[in-house]
């Protein structure tokens, strides 16, 4: 494939890195982490700083941009832009249930344990030196920005700016505590979805007893249960989402000779929401993110226990749920039944390393500028205040605004705002 190509006024460059799996053992295996360049063709040869882009997940690759818009569009103004595959996705080696087919159990959990934030910083720390860059800045959106706080832990004398989006996390509670925040989060969002649409709450009843009294078949064959239907939810935490979803919801059904069955148009849809089947990190190693030195044990599936109105039965309330990765969801999506085993296996991880350096984080002297969303379903304000408090130069934009997917919404602005910020953080007196 091209290496280089310009699209209108815009050059895309891509490069391929070979870095250590294992950090500790840097001779040891290698895999390849991939980078795409993205630079206004008019300033190229221009000495532009470098702005980085962490996505949001774990699991998912970097954007692939096909114009100058949004967040993009602001940052290409004033940066060169590097949009990373975090190892493990897009063409970073990427981790599927194809990739990962040949290994026992136990070789996929080792192998997994590599792939948290603290090596994706690795990474990007190893391309910053191979560019010969000083320092750069970065930008990460909801898991991008964990990243840039373990970025802005243990090596802060590479940054220059930190822009964080939807994604200051707390620094040191258990999982636990994130999932009963989220619960909480996601009871409020259902509530804000039906009273629009209390229709669509009598919809969502009868596809759920429907999907209990019949044996439902998505395309690739695997049964469709009332919690993966519940796991659409998920949405009602973006910006823009409630209208999309009815428009999903009344298209449900389809009568066929007198009776109604659920439509391939709506099953289609379902299955296209679960993106745990293209993006497993995004399943596997979503509670991990949560952890050091403890083990995660299925936390958002033991807290749920506390929550028992989101287990549906005939004639209740019918509720979504969020953000949530279930043990159930390796024994029910084809993708993910393989990595059942390894799965099991890294929940009861203790050993996990330390993600963020506390005691460096409140020595802190980058600007650090964050978009904090106050009704955010996916990253709780009340800890990014907490995190924040304890980050000199650092700002908050508290705003509701948007929800968690902010800076696809509004990015120009999100971004343009956060720059501001950080020009006025890095001016203040010394």
């Amino acid at each position: 494939m091209q290496t280089t190509f310009i699209d209108g006024d815009i050059l895309y460059r891509q490069h391929q890195f070979e870095l250590p799996l294992d950090y500790s053992n840097p001779q040891g295996k290698q895999i390849q982490v991939f980078a795409r360049e993205v630079v206004d063709l008019n300033k190229d040869n221009s000495a532009l700083p470098w702005l980085v882009y962490f996505q949001g997940g774990p699991g998912f690759p970097s954007p692939r941009p096909d114009s100058r818009s949004g967040w993009l569009k602001c940052a290409l103004s004033q940066y060169r832009v590097l949009l990373l595959d975090q190892r493990g996705t897009g063409n970073s080696t990427v981790i599927s249930h194809q990739t990962l087919a040949a290994m026992t159990p136990q070789a996929q959990a080792e192998y997994l344990t590599h792939f948290r934030a603290d090596n994706i910083v690795r990474d990007a720390e190893a391309i910053r030196e191979q560019f010969g860059v000083e320092k750069w800045a970065i930008l990460g959106q909801s898991f991008g920005g964990f990243c840039s706080l373990t970025y802005l832990s243990f090596y802060p004398q590479s940054l220059s700016r930190a822009y964080l989006t939807g994604g200051v996390p707390s620094l040191v509670r258990h999982a636990d505590d994130v999932y009963q925040a989220t619960y909480q989060r996601v009871l409020d969002k259902n509530q804000a979805f039906f009273a629009q649409f209390p229709q669509a709450q009598i919809q969502c009843q009868k596809i759920a007893d429907y999907l209990q009294n019949n044996e439902v078949y998505l395309p690739n064959g695997q049964r469709f249960t009332v919690e993966q239907f519940q796991l659409i939810g998920i949405n009602l935490g973006r910006s823009h989402a409630n209208v999309p979803m009815y428009y999903l919801l009344e298209e449900a059904f389809v009568n066929i000779d007198g009776k109604e069955t659920l439509s391939y148009t709506f099953l289609n849809a379902m299955l296209a929401e679960q993106s745990y089947q293209t993006n497993p990190i995004y399943a596997i190693l979503h509670e991990s993110i949560y952890c050091q030195h403890t083990a995660s044990e299925w936390s958002a599936h033991r807290v749920r226990q506390q929550y028992p109105a989101f287990n549906y039965q005939t004639g209740q309330p019918f509720l979504f749920t969020g953000e949530m990765v279930f043990p159930w969801m390796f024994e029910q999506f084809e993708c993910l039944k393989p990595l059942k085993e390894a799965a099991d296996m890294l929940a009861i991880k203790q050993d996990w390393t330390d993600l963020y350096d506390v005691n460096a984080l409140a020595n802190n002297t980058v600007p650090v500028t964050c978009a904090v969303y106050a009704e955010d379903m996916y990253v709780e304000m009340a800890y990014s205040q907490e995190t924040l408090k304890g980050i000199p130069n650092s700002k908050a934009w508290i705003t509701n605004e948007y929800e968690h997917n902010g800076i696809r919404a509004d990015g120009e602005r999100i971004l343009s705002k956060l720059i501001e910020m950080g020009e006025a953080i890095a001016n203040l007196p010394k």
